[in-house]
């Protein structure tokens, strides 16, 4: 069977509490069909499974303590017998495992390999001092001991482009080969990781019975060779998105609901969007966006619409979330009486605009454009999709990054595509051929 354990946080960054429910789902095909969520516990985060050889299964996380502070509060990591025909676990939770002086000990993950139940956690916080910690043990509840190393895998204060290196899992090769798949960033010059934490994969050997990344490093290998071809295919050019079939969605993402008729509809010739709330709304935007995936890229859309008064906007968007995010979109200015092209921003909450007098006046049909080189962005837009003028000055992108957001975050940048109605919910947009190209 194919289990999957997530959480549903519905608290996380108002210290001190986190209300963490976590639940299980399982299928015979990973295609589905799933079955329904079974809850399991709130006790802490990064739950995890461990099915041992002898058909038994169990349940890990770690335990948040509120009544702590900073990096006492990951006080431990707790295990129980799961019971898979009851859907629950078999027996109070135990703790097995404090942690090393490191601290905020979380990420848990249990394998056994020949007579020894390792336990791989993540430990120093899964910023900049994030690690990888290995402790083992003869009996799944402990006593482990702790690593020689104590820390297989670290980037901290190591001049390697690969930060914030930790919370790992490992498996095995068809070859009989090891390997460690971690979290990372890659931050630009100033420290800040706009692609977002992303997921690296590292060579393990096994020496005394203990994994070490190979040639005994506790760095990670920027690159090393394999035995086995890669089958990933570069993209050459730009990455073209018609947005007329649903081809698209394999790449894009919507905000936080899924993607639905209430807002969305595809046609023969684009993607149209229904506007609803601000873009300072948790609960009902009109978004969908493509993450950013290179330090410079450039994207460019297609835009029809039509607004009649100054609540109607629609345009290209660079996010990263409500308080953190630049918007190039078309409105009404009933003044000019005139359809016109301005620029709002976020930074950290602190609200933009552009001045009207560079403000540009449109008709319907406009093409839409973001070019970024590491930290600095431009917009430009263009009435032929030809000739592209600048509008607004030149913007730092790197607010858009995990570090600078408050509290910090984990999903870097997208560019969205997005429209509002902040009257009646209902004025359409239409996109159309959406391009991202690496730069």
């Amino acid at each position: 069977k194919f289990f999957l354990v997530f959480s549903n946080q519905h608290t996380w960054a108002n210290h001190p509490f986190k209300d963490c429910n976590n639940y299980i789902i399982y299928a015979d095909k990973i295609e589905g069909p799933w079955s329904d969520p079974i809850y399991i516990n709130s006790s802490g985060f990064d739950a995890s499974l461990f099915h041992d050889d002898d058909g038994k299964i169990y349940y890990l996380n770690m335990e948040w303590d509120y009544r702590k502070t900073d990096r006492a509060q990951f006080s431990g990591i707790l295990l129980a017998e799961y019971d898979f025909s009851q859907g629950r676990l078999k027996e109070e939770m135990r703790k097995i495992f404090l942690g090393t002086k490191l601290a905020r000990i979380e990420g848990p993950h249990i394998y056994k390999r020949g007579e020894w139940y390792y336990l791989f956690t993540a430990e120093g916080g899964t910023s900049y001092e994030h690690a990888v910690t290995v402790c083992r043990s003869k009996n799944v509840y402990g006593p482990y001991e702790v690593h020689p190393y104590e820390q297989i895998l670290t980037s901290y204060q190591k001049d390697v482009l690969l930060q914030k290196s930790g919370h790992a899992s490992i498996c095995q090769d068809g070859n009989g080969d090891w390997w460690l798949a971690h979290l990372c960033g890659r931050p630009l010059k100033n420290g800040r990781c706009i692609l977002r934490r992303e997921t690296a994969i590292q060579p393990l050997e096994w020496i005394d019975d203990w994994p070490y990344i190979k040639n005994k490093q506790t760095i990670p290998y920027l690159e090393f060779e394999t035995k086995f071809p890669s089958k990933q295919k570069k993209q050459n050019g730009p990455i073209r998105y018609p947005l007329n079939n649903k081809e698209f969605l394999q790449d894009f993402l919507t905000l936080r609901l899924p993607f639905n008729t209430e807002k969305f509809r595809i046609e023969e010739d684009g993607l149209v969007l229904i506007g609803k709330d601000s873009l300072l709304s948790t609960i009902e935007q009109t978004v969908i966006g493509r993450r950013q995936t290179h330090f410079e890229f450039k994207a460019t859309v297609e835009l029809t619409f039509n607004p009649t008064n100054f609540q109607e906007m629609a345009g290209l968007m660079y996010r990263y979330d409500e308080t953190n995010q630049f918007y190039l979109y078309m409105t009404f200015d009933e003044r000019r009486n005139k359809k016109v092209l301005s620029i709002m921003s976020f930074d950290q909450g602190r609200f933009k605009m552009l001045d009207e007098t560079l403000q540009a006046e449109v008709g319907c049909h406009v093409y839409l454009q973001i070019e970024v080189h590491d930290e600095c962005g431009q917009f430009r837009y263009s009435e032929d999709g030809v000739n592209f003028k600048k509008i607004g000055s030149s913007f730092d992108a790197s607010i858009l990054s995990d570090d600078y957001t408050q509290p910090m975050g984990f999903t870097g940048a997208f560019i969205c595509l997005a429209c509002q109605d902040l009257r009646y919910h209902a004025k359409e947009a239409k996109f159309k051929n959406f391009i991202y190209e690496e730069l």
